[in-house]
């Protein structure tokens, strides 16, 4: 129980390093980004906190040096969007139920956790992965994810806290919760910052999300969920699957628990979506 009233802060912005030549930021990123060339990562889809490995593998690339293997991730199929979507539904109440401080500092310590331990690593992944300079990365990968989670949990605090008028005579009051069903989060193959954005927002408002990358985006989007975890975000919550954009639509979007989709893509793709939703919207719960 609560007996508390709690505010995040507005945060400031995360600094931007320079891996100036010589330096000991730019002497971590090399050895991050070799560390990573050595190895074939073997990358499995999460599901309810487990890491499934379907054996349908594909192969990830360097796109400026395809020469080189990065490693492999495990494709899945309807099964595992159904699967995923199960997982969500069976967390949703626990983590609705959750205090929002509670939810907020997993995500806050997902933050720090990326400002420090794993900053090297994650630009490194996104430099491989989406091939990007070091300071795009800096920028994408580190800094704006960073103040994408930290200013999300301080805009959080400001939404909870409005409130509405009350009249003389009148104590009026509003109570916000998480929406009744599953969240689709589909993000694109360019920013590591708006993969890691569109599952983690409505999550820590007390959602469930089925996240599904861009193909592309796979290797830096591991490297997240592997943060997340370890900063304590509970099983179920957020789960990631790797499967065509047709497959995890027409069984999401069918669904009728599906309550809402973050997406961030073309215009086409978006259309489609909305017709599919709009074709659909009689059979949702919400």
């Amino acid at each position: 129980m609560n007996n508390g009233y709690f505010y995040f802060a507005e945060p400031k912005n995360e600094p931007v390093r320079s891996y100036a030549p010589g330096s000991e930021d730019a002497k971590n990123l090399k050895a991050a980004l070799a560390e990573l060339k050595a190895e074939q990562r073997d990358i499995p889809m999460y599901i309810n906190g487990k890491e499934v490995r379907t054996g349908n593998t594909k192969e990830i690339r360097p796109p400026h040096e395809t020469t080189h293997l990065l490693g492999h991730f495990h494709a899945g199929d309807e099964s595992h969007v159904n699967a995923a979507i199960e997982a969500a539904l069976n967390a949703r109440e626990q983590w609705a139920s959750t205090s929002w401080e509670h939810r907020a500092a997993v995500f806050m310590k997902a933050a720090e956790l990326l400002a420090t331990k794993y900053r090297f690593k994650m630009n490194a992944a996104t430099m491989l992965g989406q091939s990007k300079n070091a300071y795009q990365a800096e920028i994408d990968s580190a800094c704006e994810l960073i103040d994408f989670l930290r200013f999300n949990v301080h805009f959080l605090s400001d939404i909870y806290k409005q409130q509405p008028i009350s009249p003389e005579g009148f104590n009026n009051r509003m109570e916000y919760r998480a929406l009744e069903g599953f969240i689709l989060a589909v993000t694109p193959f360019n920013f590591t910052a708006i993969g890691g954005n569109l599952p983690t927002a409505p999550a820590m408002c007390g959602n469930v999300v089925v996240w599904k990358p861009a193909n592309t985006q796979i290797y830096s989007a591991s490297v997240f969920m592997e943060i997340l975890r370890e900063a304590g975000l509970p099983d179920g919550v957020i789960n990631l699957v790797y499967t065509s954009g047709p497959v995890v639509g027409e069984i999401c979007f069918d669904h009728k628990d599906f309550a809402g989709v973050h997406f961030t893509g073309s215009t086409g793709v978006f259309q489609g979506m909305w017709k599919s939703i709009g074709n659909n919207i009689a059979k949702y719960k919400s």
